[in-house]
């Protein structure tokens, strides 16, 4: 399975607006340089853990979004780090993966909540859940950029 980086958004302090960059260096420990989480300045920073590394989301639920319900999301305003296209984010809870030459653990899910909708729209919180992407761990440090490939080894069949 493989996909692609559309976009990398970052954010220097909780609530602040996400801003798009063409690249961004992944430290394990620490999140994306340049993050509020890196910073240790995000909503969520006083209980930290490592799936506050990184967060992923699918540019289709983005576009879903709009699609089946109406509402439209600038891809920065879904508050997650990193947009892919072409990669079942939900497949990779307890999965390693590369998004480029980084590699990530996805650890559970990224379900909106109230948070969210609260600096976003009505409704968002709904809509994207069991699609609102994967919380992730950064495994090894390196730069991760725009139109870098997402890559996830095939599981092995089952053998019977």
């Amino acid at each position: 399975m493989s996909g692609v980086v559309v976009s990398i958004h970052i954010a220097p302090a909780a609530e602040a607006p996400m801003r798009a960059v063409e690249a961004v260096l992944a430290v394990p420990g620490r999140g994306l340089e340049g993050d509020r989480y890196f910073a240790q300045a995000g909503t969520f920073s006083p209980k930290p853990a490592p799936d506050r590394d990184v967060t992923v989301i699918e540019v289709e639920a983005i576009e879903a979004l709009a699609r089946d319900h109406g509402i439209t999301l600038a891809p920065g305003e879904s508050r997650r780090n990193i947009l892919t296209r072409g990669v079942a984010l939900n497949h990779l809870v307890n999965r390693e993966f590369r998004v480029g030459a980084v590699t990530l653990r996805g650890l559970r899910l990224c379900d909106p909540c109230s948070h969210l909708e609260r600096l976003t729209r009505p409704g968002v919180r709904k809509a994207l859940i069991h699609r609102g992407g994967l919380r992730c761990q950064i495994l090894g440090e390196g730069t991760i950029r725009v139109g870098d490939p997402v890559e996830v080894a095939e599981l092995a069949p089952v053998r019977r």
